[in-house]
């Protein structure tokens, strides 16, 4: 296996060439997929209503086509579930990326294209292994195993030429021979339904195989590593597959979990890279070894706008090309797409943390934000609170949530945050004040809202038992998959649901 795991390192650093050709020419490489995209489109239904071939620039296409969310372009989407062709993208879409959804459905039904299958989800899993080996070049990666720990899928009712499921899902039913080859377990346990037993199946399946690379959302992925570890009776997962060295992980801030795989992998140059692959689209790849930002990636059939935040609700807001975006300001992030989202919200916030090359962290929600008070905290204050406080008490956190508290007769407004601790912290009161502390130092609207508990008192935190967002999860058909516990909500039909949940349990 040398000799592949050689050759197909050096296939995956040629790809280094355009990626460098991106960041020397963003603006450049961005309005030419742009110019793709409208010529692409202009025939469609959506193009023809929107009159695409009159489009010659940006500022047509912004007058000419709103922002759009999925409800507005949900009725589209529905017609092309039940195999209706040149809607809004002209080619036949028969996959769908099923994610979770929005104030008026359950789930939200993705189109994915054979193009932004093939020039943007498997160009990006190929770019994961070009950065990869860019960095490590002695890596090994391909004499072993890749374990993926994706979704599910399933024939739409609607049209039995359809299919929809977990993005993972899509992607893993649509994997070339290769990459079919380097991954483990079999598809039909990978693609299993029931969650459960899919975690006992593929502890099973992999723990006699030579895996060198993880991948997967992190909650869920823990939750395997440690039945694999129960059913080995070995310590670590080095000792289950010493030859481990990659781990790609996204869908969630890795912060919270670190500690956590430190822990089940003890291994100094264990090399973890963060992607941001979303049902609509791979936008960016961790390219140094530092983590914290990932580089935005231009040339994969997307064309970005950039909608600052305090401009979010405006009646006909303005957004903000690549040339114009400025460092560490939240941006709600627009895209039109070479699967037929057009100016779509896909409801993330991200900042730059760089602008040569581009690169971005993504800070949060557009929907995930607690702002009862005025105090605007978004996710990404809530991870660097939470880190510090585990930092200095040498807490280490599986899972959390957190809402707001309402004004009553009896008490002022505040928040209350419910944490499930992979270890508790020495002092459960000093946490909480290190918590409150570091969101005021980092907030300046939390800090005035904090004052003299004027409108916000001290956080109420409750330590969950183990195991508590696992059930929780479980009963809401949210296990695996891009499944991912609510960070934050403005409203308190999560906390509610977790507290009702520990009532119950200490019954």
């Amino acid at each position: 296996m040398t000799l592949v795991n050689s050759v197909v390192a050096w296939f995956m650093k040629k790809r280094i060439h355009q990626i460098e050709l991106f960041q020397k020419f963003p603006n450049e490489v961005q309005e030419e997929w742009f110019e793709q995209l409208i010529a692409s489109a202009e025939n469609t239904e959506w193009g023809k209503q929107h009159h695409y071939r009159e489009i010659e620039n940006l500022r047509q296409f912004k007058n000419q086509v709103p922002i759009q969310t999925y409800d507005t372009l949900r009725p589209y989407i529905e017609r092309m579930i039940q195999g209706e062709a040149n809607v809004l993208w002209p080619s036949e879409i028969k996959w769908f990326a099923k994610s979770s959804g929005t104030t008026n459905d359950r789930s939200k039904f993705i189109p994915v294209s054979e193009e932004s299958l093939e020039e943007c989800h498997f160009k990006g899993g190929k770019d994961m292994l070009t950065l990869f080996y860019q960095n490590r070049p002695d890596g090994q990666i391909f004499n072993g195993k890749a374990l993926t720990l994706g979704g599910s899928s399933q024939i739409s009712p609607l049209n039995a030429a359809t299919s929809f499921g977990d993005l993972s899902a899509v992607i893993i039913n649509n994997l070339p021979m290769w990459a079919q080859f380097h991954r483990t377990p079999e598809i039909s346990i990978a693609l299993m339904e029931d969650f459960e037993e899919k975690i006992e199946k593929i502890a099973l399946a992999t723990i006699n195989e030579n895996v060198t690379c993880l991948s997967g959302v992190p909650t869920w992925n823990i939750i395997l590593c440690k039945r694999i570890l129960e059913i080995t009776g070995k310590k670590n997962l080095l000792e289950v597959w010493p030859n481990l060295e990659l781990y790609f992980h996204g869908a969630v801030n890795f912060t919270p979990y670190r500690e956590q795989f430190k822990k089940l992998i003890p291994k100094d140059d264990m090399y973890y890279l963060e992607t941001y692959n979303a049902s609509e689209g791979f936008f960016g790849i961790q390219d140094t070894e530092e983590p914290g930002d990932m580089l935005l990636m231009l040339d994969y059939g997307i064309y970005y706008e950039f909608l600052p935040m305090e401009n979010l609700f405006d009646e006909q807001p303005n957004t903000l090309s690549l040339d114009e975006v400025e460092l560490d300001k939240n941006y709600a992030l627009i895209i039109s797409t070479n699967a037929g989202l057009w100016r779509y919200q896909i409801g993330d916030t991200i900042k730059f943390t760089c602008l040569s090359p581009y690169r971005i962290q993504i800070t949060g929600r557009t929907k995930h934000f607690m702002n009862a008070f005025g105090e605007e905290v978004i996710i990404d204050n809530a991870e660097r609170a939470l880190s510090e406080a585990c930092r200095q008490t040498g807490a280490i956190i599986k899972e959390y949530t957190a809402a707001p508290i309402y004004f009553s007769d009896d008490n002022g407004g505040g928040h209350e945050w419910i944490i499930e601790f992979e270890k508790k912290p020495a002092e459960f009161e000093r946490f909480i004040d290190l918590l409150d502390e570091t969101l005021r130092q980092i907030n300046s609207d939390y800090d005035a809202k904090r004052f003299r508990d004027i409108a916000l008192r001290r956080p109420l935190v409750h330590a969950a038992p183990s195991g508590t967002f696992f059930m929780w999860m479980k009963d809401r058909g949210k296990l695996g998959g891009q499944h991912k516990v609510p960070r934050l909500a403005n409203n308190r039909e999560y906390v509610d649901s977790v507290l009702k949940l520990m009532s119950e349990v200490n019954v």
